[in-house]
C-alpha cells in the first residue's frame, strides 16, 4: 500500500467505486481506495440492482440518465459484464393525481430527450402480459429505460476501469482517523499505515456517519432497513422467457411496491409504512455482509396488495428473503460535494439508489474535485443543503418520513410534517396566532399564507390552484393597495469586513460595488461564467459591507466566500443574527415615518439608499428595495429586537391597512414585474447573458472578477437561448417549472417559473426560448399536466412599468 495519494476514497461500495473510476476518467491518476472489508461490503452486494430515470429533480433524472447509458461503456471498457437487462418499466397510477404526476413528468422528459410514454389500462396488460391487474388504474408512464443489473458486477466493472485507469484499491483495512494537517491536506490513519493524501472522500455508505465523526462532522442520513422478496420459478414467466422476451419492471406506488423479473420468478420489494430506522446510534464496524432477520410482519399490508395487484404472485413460493439496510439523507436525495467548514474534504454519501444514481453522482464529485464545480446544478444534492443547525434528533425523523413517501405523489405546494416545528423565529407564536400556513425552508418555518377567517390552517396538496388561493389574493391586494409585513429572517445574511473588503468584493462579484449609504444587485459567477449566487449588496462603511441572498444556499455561499478568502477580509454568516421584516406598499413611507425620527421622504431616503435608524426602541438598518416591486423597505435589527419591532409596526400602521403577507403572496407579486428568482431563473445551470441577469453586471470594472472571461465571451457570441415571460391561458392549474415550451408543434424550450399574478388577473410563465425565435407577438404553447395551453410573449412588467410606484 502506497503512503502517498492525490485523492483517497473511504468505501468500496458501488458510490466509491465510481468516484475513483470517474476521477481517472477525468485525468487524475493518483486516487486510492480504501475498504474495510471487501468491494460491495454494506449495501451495496444486497441491493435489488433496479434502475429507472424516474425522478422528481431534473437534473437528477438527468443523472440517472447518465449512470444507465453509463453500464455499456463500463462492459466495453473492462470486459467485464455487468448483467444488464434493459426491460424496461412502467410506473402505475391508481388515481387521478397519481396520474397528473406522471403527466408532469413525461412533460419535463420531453425537453430533456428523454422518450417516455403514457400508457392507458389496455397498454399496461399488453405490456405485461397480462400480469397485472388494471383494475382502479388509470394509467402509467412508460419508461424504456428502466431494468435491472448485477450488483456485485457492476460494481467490480468501476474497480476494474478504475485500476485499468492507474487507481490503487485496498481491501480489509480500515480507516481509523482522518487527521487534517495545517496545509488543507489529510494523514488518513488505516489499519495497514497511513496515507498522506491531498483530498479525502467520504464514500462510507452504512458508515459514513462514523467516517464523518473522524474529522468532526455529523452527516444527516440514516440506514433504514429494507425488505424484498425473491419466488421460486413462475410458469408465466417462464412462458414469457420461452418466447424470447423479458418481464418489465413494474413500480406500484398505490402499493408501496416495485416488481421485476429475477431469474425464472419475481422480485418484489416494499416501501411500508410501519417501517424501521436501523442502527440509529450508529453502524457496528463488524457489520458487512450479514442480512437482517426477516421480519414479514412488516410487510405483511403491502403484501396482501401485491396479490391483488400482481395475482401470479399469491400461488408463487418464496425462495429467498433479502432484509438488509441502506442509507437515506432526511430529503432522499444524495449528499454529494465539499464538506462545508472543511478543506478537501468531501462526501459522496447517501446514495440509496446507488445502481440509478451511482454513476452520475461519481462523475458530478470528479468533476467537482477536478474542475472546481458540476455541469450541472448540483443543489439537489449538494451535502451543503443541510446546515450545522441539523441534528439526529431531526434526520430520524425525517428520513423515516421520506422512505414512508418514497412512492407517495409529490404535490410542487407540499409540505410535510414530520420534524416540525423545529427552527422558528421570535414572531412564531405571534404569527400562529394570526392563522399562519407554515412552509419550511432550511429547517426554518416561514409564512405561506394566512388562513382566512373559518378556513382551514392548512393548504390542500395540490397540482393545481390550492385553497390558499383566495387567502393569497386578500394579501396581494393589501401590498398593492395599503401596505403589507413580511419577515426578513428567509434571507442568507453575511457581514464582510476588514480593509481589503471592497476589493475582495469587486472580485468576487461581478456587479457594481456600491458608494456607503448605497446598495446594488449582483450577480456572482463561477469560473466557468455560470451563475452561482444573486445578491444585494450594502455599504455600510469602506471597510463593512452587507450581503443578501438566498437563505437557503447560505452555507453553500459561505463554503464559496471562505474558499476565496484573502487576507485583511473576514466573512460572517449572520443570517439567523440579523432578522427584521419588509414592509410594502403605497402607505409604506408613511408607515415607515410613523415610527422614526429619521427623514424618510423620497428626497432624503431614494431607492436602493441605505441606512441605520432607530425605529422604535430597536436599532436596524433600514434599506430602500422590494422583491415586491412596490415602494418597500427591508428593516433589518438583531434577532432580540424583533418582537419589539413588529409590535412599534403594528401599532403604528392599523389605520393604514397594515397586513401580514407570505411567500405565496410574495411569488405572485414578483411576477407583476417579471423578477427572477434564486434556483429558477438564475442558478448554476445557465450563464447570465441568457436569464437577463447580465444587465447587472459591470463589465467595465478594473478588477478581474471570477468568471469574467467566459462571461465576456458568452456576451460577445450572444445567448443561444433567452429567458422570456409569457401569459398563459391557463385554466385551473399554472406553470411550475419545467413544463415544455412548443412552437411550431415541436418542444423548443422549458420552463423556468410560474404561477398567477393575482393582481393583474393573468397566469404567468417564464422559461427559456431559442434566441432567434424571439419576437414580437410570440406564440406558442406550454405543456400543463398533458394539456397544451396557449401562450403569448410579453415584453415588459405586468404593473408599474416604468417603476414609477417602486422608485418614486
Amino acid at each position: 500500500m502506497k503512503t502517498q495519494a492525490q485523492v483517497v476514497v473511504i468505501g468500496g461500495g458501488v458510490v466509491g467505486c465510481s468516484v475513483l473510476y470517474h476521477l481517472t476518467k477525468y485525468g487524475w491518476k493518483d486516487v486510492m481506495l480504501i475498504e474495510r472489508s471487501t468491494l460491495t461490503s454494506g449495501s451495496t452486494w444486497h441491493a435489488a440492482g433496479g434502475f429507472h430515470t424516474l425522478n422528481g429533480d431534473t437534473n437528477m433524472a438527468a443523472l440517472q440518465g447518465y449512470t444507465i447509458q453509463l453500464y455499456k461503456e463500463l462492459e466495453k471498457i473492462t470486459g467485464m459484464s455487468c448483467g444488464l437487462h434493459h426491460v424496461g418499466g412502467i410506473t402505475l397510477a391508481d388515481n387521478q393525481a397519481r396520474f397528473e404526476m406522471l403527466k408532469a413528468e413525461r412533460a419535463k422528459h420531453r425537453y430533456m430527450g428523454l422518450h417516455t410514454e403514457l400508457f392507458g389500462p389496455e397498454e399496461i396488460e399488453k405490456y405485461t402480459d397480462g400480469l397485472v391487474n388494471t383494475k382502479g388504474i388509470v394509467g402509467a408512464l412508460y419508461d424504456p429505460l428502466d431494468g435491472h443489473l448485477d450488483p456485485s458486477g457492476t460494481t467490480h466493472a468501476y474497480a476494474r476501469a478504475a485500476k485499468m485507469g492507474g487507481a490503487e484499491i485496498v481491501e480489509h483495512n480500515r480507516v481509523l482517523e482522518t487527521n487534517p494537517r495545517a496545509d488543507g491536506t489529510w494523514d488518513v490513519v488505516t489499519e495497514k499505515g497511513t496515507v498522506h493524501a491531498e483530498h479525502v472522500v467520504n464514500a462510507g455508505g452504512l458508515w459514513a456517519r462514523e467516517v464523518g465523526a473522524m474529522a468532526g462532522v455529523y452527516f444527516p442520513l440514516l440506514p433504514m432497513a429494507h425488505q424484498y422478496l425473491v419466488t421460486d420459478e413462475i410458469p408465466e414467466i417462464m412462458d414469457i422467457l420461452n418466447s424470447g422476451r423479458e418481464f418489465p419492471h413494474v413500480m406500484d406506488p398505490g402499493g408501496e411496491s416495485y416488481l421485476r423479473q429475477e431469474g425464472r420468478g419475481l422480485c418484489i420489494g416494499f416501501y411500508e409504512k410501519p417501517c424501521e430506522g436501523w442502527s440509529l446510534d450508529g453502524t457496528p464496524w463488524t457489520f458487512g455482509h450479514e442480512l437482517l432477520p426477516d421480519n414479514l410482519d412488516k410487510i405483511e399490508d403491502s403484501v396482501a396488495f401485491a396479490y391483488k395487484r400482481f395475482p401470479v404472485l399469491e400461488k408463487a413460493g418464496v425462495k429467498n428473503v433479502i432484509h438488509g439496510p441502506f442509507t437515506f439523507a432526511p430529503d432522499g436525495n444524495p449528499l454529494i460535494g465539499p464538506v462545508p467548514g472543511l478543506r478537501n474534504y468531501w462526501s459522496a454519501c447517501a446514495v440509496m439508489a446507488g445502481f440509478s444514481q451511482g454513476g452520475g453522482m461519481g462523475k458530478s464529485l470528479a468533476e467537482w474535485m477536478i474542475h472546481g464545480e458540476t455541469e450541472v446544478d448540483p443543489r439537489g444534492f449538494d451535502v451543503a443543503r443541510f446546515g450545522k443547525w441539523t441534528t439526529p434528533g431531526y434526520t430520524v425523523p425525517k428520513v423515516i418520513e421520506n422512505y414512508q413517501m418514497r412512492f407517495s405523489v409529490s404535490y410542487p405546494n407540499e409540505e410535510r410534517p414530520a420534524a416540525r416545528p423545529f427552527r422558528t423565529t421570535p414572531m412564531y407564536d405571534i404569527f400562529d396566532g394570526m392563522g399562519a400556513v407554515w412552509g419550511q425552508q432550511y429547517g426554518l418555518e416561514v409564512v405561506n399564507y394566512f388562513a382566512l377567517p373559518g378556513e382551514p390552517r392548512y393548504e390542500t396538496p395540490s397540482f393545481k390552484r390550492s385553497n390558499a388561493w383566495e387567502a393569497t389574493a386578500a394579501e396581494v391586494r393589501a401590498v398593492r393597495e395599503a401596505v403589507g409585513i413580511n419577515e426578513v429572517q428567509n434571507f442568507g445574511k453575511f457581514r464582510v469586513k476588514g480593509p481589503n473588503a471592497r476589493k475582495w468584493l469587486d472580485r468576487i462579484m461581478a456587479g457594481a460595488i456600491p458608494k456607503q449609504g448605497r446598495l446594488s444587485l449582483t450577480p456572482m459567477l463561477s469560473p466557468k461564467g455560470k451563475i452561482i449566487g444573486d445578491f444585494t449588496v450594502t455599504c455600510l462603511s469602506e471597510t463593512e459591507f452587507q450581503i443578501t441572498g438566498s437563505y437557503g444556499a447560505q452555507d453553500q455561499h459561505l463554503r464559496w466566500f471562505e474558499k476565496n478568502l484573502e487576507d485583511g477580509v473576514t466573512v460572517e454568516n449572520v443570517s439567523d443574527r440579523m432578522t427584521g421584516f419588509q414592509i410594502a406598499g403605497p402607505n409604506a413611507r408613511e408607515l415607515l415615518s410613523r415610527v422614526t425620527r429619521s427623514d424618510v421622504s423620497a428626497e432624503a431616503f431614494k431607492f436602493m439608499d441605505a441606512k441605520r435608524m432607530t425605529i422604535g426602541m430597536a436599532d436596524c438598518l433600514v434599506q430602500r428595495v422590494s422583491y415586491t416591486g412596490d415602494l418597500g423597505y427591508e428593516i433589518f435589527t438583531d434577532f432580540m429586537s424583533q418582537r419589539s419591532l413588529w409590535h412599534t409596526l403594528w401599532a403604528a400602521g392599523q389605520d393604514l391597512g397594515l397586513r401580514p403577507f407570505g411567500m405565496r403572496a410574495m411569488m405572485s407579486l414578483r411576477l407583476d414585474k417579471l423578477f427572477g428568482s434564486w434556483a429558477r431563473e438564475f442558478s448554476p445551470d445557465y450563464f447570465p447573458g441568457e436569464t437577463g441577469i447580465d444587465r447587472f453586471i459591470r463589465w467595465n470594472k478594473e478588477s478581474d472578477w471570477i468568471g469574467k472571461a467566459p462571461a465576456t465571451k458568452e456576451k460577445a457570441a450572444g445567448p443561444k437561448r433567452k429567458l422570456c415571460a409569457f401569459i398563459v391561458d391557463a385554466k385551473d392549474a399554472d406553470v411550475v417549472a419545467y413544463e415544455p415550451i412548443w412552437i411550431a408543434g415541436k418542444v423548443v424550450g422549458f420552463c423556468t417559473s410560474g404561477g398567477y399574478s393575482h393582481w393583474t388577473g393573468q397566469s404567468v410563465a417564464q422559461g427559456f426560448v431559442p434566441t432567434e425565435m424571439v419576437r414580437s407577438g410570440l406564440e406558442a404553447e406550454i405543456e400543463i399536466l398533458g394539456e397544451m395551453r396557449k401562450a403569448r410573449l410579453v415584453e415588459g412588467p405586468l404593473w408599474d412599468a416604468d417603476s414609477a410606484r417602486m422608485r418614486g
